[in-house]
């Protein structure tokens, strides 16, 4: 019986690292760089010169636009974020009274 199980238990292990490969013959490029508008992952020293500036909707975008990042976010100390990384988003932190404090991507 225990000859059993151990067969059992390396036939699934072979079939989940099977599952786990790609044979895939696609080309290499990270489909997150360069998305279908042409825009390129998120360069957050470009959006540094809002350091030190009230937030608002209008710079958020001026930010957005010269970091070359998809979207772009204000986020406040106490702000519920999310944890999946975003290579195309511009974060604008931002301490109690919305002045900026740090420029990141992700």
């Amino acid at each position: 019986m225990p000859w059993k199980l151990a067969s059992l238990g390396t036939l699934l292990a072979a079939s989940l690292l099977a599952g786990c490969s790609s044979t895939s013959t696609e080309s290499a490029t990270d489909p997150v760089t360069t998305t279908d508008t042409g825009h390129s992952r998120c360069e957050a020293k470009a959006a540094e010169f809002t350091i030190g500036k009230k937030a608002s909707p209008e710079l958020l975008e001026q930010a957005r636009v010269r970091a070359g990042a998809q979207n772009a976010r204000i986020l406040k100390p106490n702000d519920m974020v999310t944890l999946e990384y975003r290579s195309d988003r511009l974060n604008l932190n931002t301490d109690d009274k919305l002045v900026i404090t740090r420029v990141n991507c992700g």
